[in-house]
């Protein structure tokens, strides 16, 4: 059985992004495995070990008092959705976030990470912002982001950005069995700037090797690359924006530009990232 992993600290952008993954879980068939880590305060006080240990078991204490609490609360958002046939168990850690999910995607064989990402506002600051970016580059699993405004209607676009790399092959094959799952189409986008050095004969096998499936190619020439893909996730409807592994920095400028230029692009779509060993 699949395993799909769930970082959470219980709040609006984060369970909105459990949506996400009760409905891909759902699709594919897999468990749900909800993560909330928690870290430990430098404390800098006077005393006796012992009421240093008594602080920290109280800390302890409280947070799991708080996730044994919200539970209940996840379990009735996948009942609101209908999916509460779907399997979700639990997961209490103390530790660095992108080390809680490292170890349990690890120890648990974790297929998929699904967290949500808050926007410009508050990216730096919150869990959900830039230890996304984190994940999506160094976790070794397929990470979605899903921002905080994402409302899920279904998936029926998806964009798969690429450069025609032997590697973004095998990565556009595992796009396209989720895809299917979905029943949505495939839009293969290639941005070439000046600095581009893709043979036309690349291209052509590439559309050769995958024809029969619902995958179509489109070339757009410019030299600012993310706001391509931005105007091209408004102008096609996309609904998930997928990708293999690019530098931290990268998710972190796309997420903020979403926000940043929301009246012109209104994109509010999840990133799919794989890492290339889970290819």
């Amino acid at each position: 059985m699949k395993r799909i992993l769930f970082p959470t600290d219980f709040s609006e952008a984060s369970n909105n992004a459990f949506i996400y993954a009760l409905k891909l879980a759902d699709a594919i068939k897999a468990e749900v495995i909800t993560l909330h880590a928690y870290e430990l305060p430098q404390l800098h006080i006077g005393g006796l070990p012992s009421t240093l240990k008594e602080v920290y078991d109280s800390i302890e204490l409280e947070n799991f008092e708080n996730f044994k609490d919200q539970i209940p609360v996840l379990r009735d958002v996948a009942e609101k959705y209908h999916l509460g046939h779907v399997k979700i168990s639990n997961i209490l850690k103390h530790g660095d976030l992108v080390w809680a999910i490292k170890k349990v995607v690890q120890e648990e064989h974790i297929d998929y990470v699904v967290m949500g990402t808050k926007g410009a506002s508050g990216l730096k600051e919150t869990f959900l912002g830039s230890n996304t970016g984190s994940v999506i580059t160094e976790v070794e699993s397929i990470v979605i982001g899903v921002p905080e405004d994402s409302d899920f209607t279904g998936i029926n676009n998806i964009v798969f950005t690429t450069r025609f790399r032997e590697k973004d092959l095998k990565a556009l094959k595992k796009i396209i069995e989720l895809a299917k799952l979905f029943e949505a189409k495939i839009h293969c986008l290639y941005i070439k700037t000046k600095k581009s050095d893709v043979k036309q004969v690349v291209i052509e096998d590439w559309k050769f090797l995958l024809k029969g499936e619902n995958v179509v190619f489109h070339i757009y020439e410019s030299e600012d690359v993310k706001s391509s893909i931005l105007n091209f996730i408004d102008s096609y409807n996309i609904d998930m924006l997928t990708m293999l592994n690019y530098k931290r920095g990268f998710f972190e400028e796309l997420f903020k530009q979403s926000l940043t230029q929301k009246l012109s692009y209104h994109v509010n779509v999840p990133i799919l990232a794989l890492h290339e060993n889970t290819i």
